[in-house]
């Protein structure tokens, strides 16, 4: 992709948001750094953020968008276009980790992770596609997770989050093909950010403590996560290798992770079953990407 097309991030004050964010700015993007509360809670990141655009003569800028409002995330999208006219990538990257024994988990806590981690990616996608498609090009991108594929015990409602991203990435993927829009998904390994510092805990522990020797699970996975020490930035890196991929060009899927743990082999069988499908169905024609097909839309 060409410099100074504009990307819009969410979940950006910190870990691969704002990584990326920094990534793409100083490789010649227009990027928008979204984050909930910049000028509260997020205040600090929003600060260095700019500070650092200002000090690079990048074109970083920050806005305020939190994905579980509808109205937030069009008052953003509304925002950027108002300033650039036009959005070329969102990055679906706002999300957070829920760890605890599935029972343990309120319902309350499930739908919150299920709004914020998959909702939000709908509402998201339903504000940039009306300018994407007047564009007749863009690119949507998903931050998921090898959690997206397997199952880590005590992490079953972040998977069953990341899981739903990916099949409404997919979907999108097909469904989009004829526009001239792309829909991809990237699934990092366990970099260490600062998702691992603001883990929520599953609420009802008395459910816990009737599963004896098993209400150890969390905290043996815990532990685990806490020794990670990969360098995040390899996604940062990752992302923008994607971005700057031909259009048309773009796999489905990016694994990217110091260790596959057999994530690479699902999403290879998947593909070929997948293909299948859509054969069975007759709709291979209509699911292969395509520049022209929009274009002579008009």
């Amino acid at each position: 992709m060409a410099s100074k097309q504009v990307v819009l991030i969410t979940g950006a004050s910190t870990g691969f948001g704002r990584l990326i964010a920094e990534s793409l700015a100083r490789h010649g993007y227009t990027v928008f750094a979204t984050m909930r509360d910049p000028q509260g809670k997020n205040s600090n990141n929003a600060r260095e953020l700019l500070a650092m655009a200002e000090r690079e003569s990048l074109e970083l800028f920050t806005l305020e968008l939190d994905v579980t409002s509808e109205a937030s995330v069009e008052n953003a999208v509304r925002a950027a276009v108002a300033q650039t006219g036009r959005i070329d990538v969102a990055i679906n990257n706002a999300g957070y980790g829920l760890s605890g024994l599935a029972e343990s988990v309120t319902l309350t806590q499930a739908q919150q992770i299920m709004d914020t981690n998959f909702m939000g990616c709908q509402r998201m996608n339903r504000a940039v596609l009306p300018h994407m498609r007047r564009q007749r090009s863009g690119l949507l991108m998903y931050i998921s997770s090898g959690a997206g594929r397997i199952v880590v015990p005590a992490f079953g409602f972040y998977s069953a989050s990341k899981f739903a991203m990916e099949a409404l990435a997919e979907s999108y993927h097909y469904e989009l093909a004829s526009q001239g829009i792309e829909s991809v998904i990237v699934q990092p390994g366990t970099y260490r950010t600062a998702v691992f510092g603001n883990l929520v805990f599953a609420g009802d522990t008395e459910r816990s403590a009737t599963y004896g020797p098993s209400q150890e699970i969390p905290r043996k996975i815990d532990r685990v996560f806490a020794n990670v020490a990969g360098d995040a930035q390899e996604l940062a890196d990752a992302v923008l290798r994607i971005v700057e991929t031909p259009v048309g060009q773009k796999k489905l899927r990016y694994r990217v992770s110091p260790n596959s743990l057999g994530v690479d082999e699902i999403n290879e069988v998947c593909a070929r079953v997948q293909r299948r499908v859509l054969e069975a169905f007759g709709l291979t024609a209509e699911t292969e990407f395509t520049q022209n097909k929009a274009a002579s839309a008009e």
